[in-house]
């Protein structure tokens, strides 16, 4: 079983696996991450191995600052100004690759492109102190939760890796936002951790939406599922179902719900992406065959939230992107 320790005792313990060709559970803002040195096929072989995904999906290379990233990627005006604006946190950036750049091809899937974040807190002092970037997926089975405790890390993965680092609950609670620039343009692969209103006010320049295949990390479109099937925009609890509820007003016959988890009595946004993940964990406990969600607005960071429900809503047979060119409305 893997040993949890806290931040100021972990460092060197990291260090050590990632430069043997390990890999690390690590706390970021987002979620937990399961890391490896980016540039070692040994490690990024290991993360593929102890998640169970798939060689066709991509992975982020997390760097410590901006000069790390750009000796990795070919950096347009718009993509350096969102880095700057944003980096260290959650957003990643879908670059050309810099010829030469000591990338494995596994980390890209043999794309000619590259996603790139900077983390805040222990994940970007490590990578400092490695001085290599890290590939580092949600440190999760492939297609389930993602965690956003040390303790959910040990509970799904912990039996396959040496180390979790223990930086406690996640603040973000989601996954990055992942965005690419293309001829001035910025389009939208995946909503995350930073709201598409922010990005576009950042950039100036509005938000497309939509995918061509595969493009990036979490685009497969049956991911973050329970074991439980999940029912969106519910508005109605049906007997033996747990109920995942969202602000002060009640699906009709929550009475009977299995178990109840509020995102936010409040109906705030932000709490309510802090615990996502979380709450579908406990609910996923309940022993209930199908959690019924509450309708959750699309505003805001609620986009990021609807995204990560329909997906763990979608039929777990399938591999292929999810359209995200659809209505914003019709997601269930």
């Amino acid at each position: 079983m893997a040993e949890i320790l806290a931040p100021g005792e972990a460092m060197e313990r990291a260090l050590a696996l990632l430069e043997g060709g390990d890999v690390v559970a690590i706390p970021t803002e987002t979620v937990y991450g399961l890391a490896g040195d980016a540039t070692n096929g040994v490690g990024v072989a290991r993360i593929f191995e102890v998640k169970g995904r798939p060689r066709f999906n991509p992975l982020i290379a997390h760097v410590a600052d901006l000069a790390m990233a750009e000796r990795i990627a070919l950096f347009d005006p718009l993509s350096k100004r969102l880095a700057q604006t944003f980096w260290p946190g959650p957003l990643t950036l879908v670059l050309p690759q810099r010829p030469g750049n000591g990338i494995h091809p596994l980390v890209t899937a043999g794309l000619d492109t590259i996603a790139l974040r900077m983390p805040k807190g222990f994940g970007g002092e490590l990578i400092a102190r490695l001085g290599r970037p890290l590939a580092a997926p949600s440190a999760n089975s492939s297609g389930k939760i993602s965690p956003t405790t040390a303790e959910a890390v040990a509970a799904d993965i912990g039996s396959k890796i040496r180390l979790v680092v223990d930086g406690g609950p996640t603040s973000v609670g989601l996954e990055s936002t992942i965005v690419k620039v293309e001829d001035g343009k910025l389009r939208l692969l995946r909503p995350g951790g930073v709201a598409a209103e922010e990005i576009e006010a950042a950039a100036d320049v509005r938000l497309s939406r939509g995918a061509a295949g595969i493009e990036a990390p979490g685009m497969l479109a049956s991911h973050y599922a329970p074991g439980a099937a999940v029912r969106v925009n519910a508005a109605k609890v049906a007997k033996g179902e747990a109920l995942l509820a969202f602000g002060p007003r009640r699906a009709e016959g929550w009475q009977g719900a299995v178990a109840l988890r509020n995102l936010s009595e409040a109906g705030d946004l932000r709490e309510a992406a802090a615990n996502l993940f979380a709450h579908m964990q406990d609910l996923d406990r309940s022993g209930a065959r199908t959690i019924a969600v509450e309708p959750i607005p699309f505003d805001g960071l609620g986009e990021a939230i609807n995204d990560r429900l329909s997906r763990a809503a979608a039929p777990r047979d399938q591999s292929a992107p999810r359209d995200q060119s659809a209505p914003r409305d019709k997601i269930d």
